[in-house]
């Protein structure tokens, strides 16, 4: 039984099981790949539903080997086939999760039962067992047995109705990255930490019963404080919080087209005063640095005036310029770059966060790595698992354990 990091990983040692075939869940067991535990991805025949999600890599569409929706979720895992629709196939995956730490699922409760599987029973049977659930309602209550799908969960779960743009004639906008899957796997990993920890000073694991619906409803920024007190809805807005009321913009367009993002909070007199020594530098401060500024009502009341002062201050240097000298001031400006821009950003490169990994073809493809670091070592992502490569080595070693006891 693992009973805490005695390597140089954090999850070295800890054994895992996934059946999950979700995101939610693979992320789950992605995340503890990376960082050092062996976790054995269980397919069916054919192979996990991610394996048969595009876009595919090198033109191999339909091949299960090569998704980039399934390498994405499950670096470093090892892959093994078993039927569970046979008696025998059962047989093997129990095997697998009497001898693991962890068992990761993301089904509901209907198809759980109807592959024979049932988490309250295993735990108790299995008091080392940390059983994981992070499916879409939840294993219980009257949404229990219902499907969902990112879009579905940030709809429901309402983050969906603050995410789009001021033109409120254009229906809400489902923000990129899997964020419902992303926010659910968030709080089962967190859940799964605790469980562990727990386990650490009773000896016993647990069921955790994580729903990405519930995941979703309480991380809806400030749409939850804003209806729960005053009965407030708020209004999705361009690149910025949504809010009760429209709020000012926050995009800024620089010399060379590209635009920068600040959101100038008038109430912060560092930040005005910071903002108002730069514009003079370029002989743009005009009327900003005179006493009545220093009054908060006053820039409030001449919030326009301002704006296009800046626009203008913006409009004159190149963004490159704008970042590097707005981050020595202290001031919170970026660039909003397109994804693929990022290969090339210089922090990310000095800090090598983008990391070569082998695609099991031969070739390498870059993966974000960890995006954290611990001081006594940080694991990053591995070779996704090619469909049943293990098979043979996993259900082998469990026969000899089965022999040798």
């Amino acid at each position: 039984m693992w009973d805490g990091p005695t390597s140089e990983l954090t999850y070295s040692g800890l054994r895992v099981v996934e059946l999950a075939q979700d995101p939610q869940g693979e992320i789950v067991g992605k995340l503890l790949a990376d960082q050092g535990a062996d976790v054995v991805k269980v397919e069916p025949p054919g192979g996990s539903a991610g394996r048969r999600i595009g876009p595919w890599a090198q033109g191999h569409e339909g091949d299960p080997d090569h998704s980039l929706h399934f390498w994405t979720y499950n670096t470093g895992k090892r892959s093994v086939v078993v039927d569970t629709s046979t008696a025998e196939g059962r047989q093997e995956r129990g095997a697998l999760i009497a001898d693991a730490d962890v068992l990761i699922t993301s089904a509901g409760p209907r198809d759980l039962a109807a592959d024979g599987l049932d988490l309250h029973a295993l735990v108790d049977e299995l008091p080392h067992l940390i059983a994981l659930s992070v499916s879409p309602f939840g294993l219980t209550g009257p949404w229990a047995e219902w499907r969902s799908s990112d879009l579905v969960a940030l709809a429901a779960g309402g983050i969906l109705m603050s995410c789009g743009y001021d033109d409120h004639t254009i229906p809400p906008i489902r923000p990129g990255g899997n964020q419902a899957f992303q926010l659910a796997a968030s709080f089962g990993h967190g859940g799964l930490l605790l469980a562990l920890l727990e386990r650490q000073a009773t000896g016993r694991g647990q069921l955790v019963d994580v729903s990405m619906h519930e995941a979703v409803a309480v991380s809806g920024e400030l749409a939850n404080p804003y209806w729960f007190y005053p009965r407030v809805l708020l209004e999705r807005q361009t690149c910025r919080h949504a809010q009760p009321s429209p709020t000012q913009p926050a995009l800024f367009e620089c010399a060379d087209g590209v635009q920068v993002y600040f959101a100038l909070i008038l109430s912060d007199d560092r930040t005005w005063k910071t903002l108002v020594e730069w514009l003079t530098t370029l002989g743009l401060d005009l009327d900003l640095g005179g006493e009545e500024y220093l009054s908060l009502a006053y820039r409030q009341e001449h919030f326009s005036h301002i704006q296009t002062i800046i626009e203008s201050f913006f409009l004159m240097q190149d963004s490159v310029t704008v970042y590097e000298e707005a981050q020595r001031r202290g001031l919170p400006i970026g660039p909003v770059f397109a994804p693929e821009q990022l290969l090339d950003d210089p922090h990310l490169r000095e800090r090598g966060f983008f990391v070569p990994v082998a695609a099991g073809d031969g070739r390498s493809a870059l993966f974000p790595g960890a995006p954290f670091r611990f001081s006594y070592g940080t694991g990053g992502p591995k070779a996704p698992p090619r469909l049943g490569a293990d098979t043979d080595a996993v259900v082998s070693g469990l026969v000899a354990d089965e022999v040798a006891s």
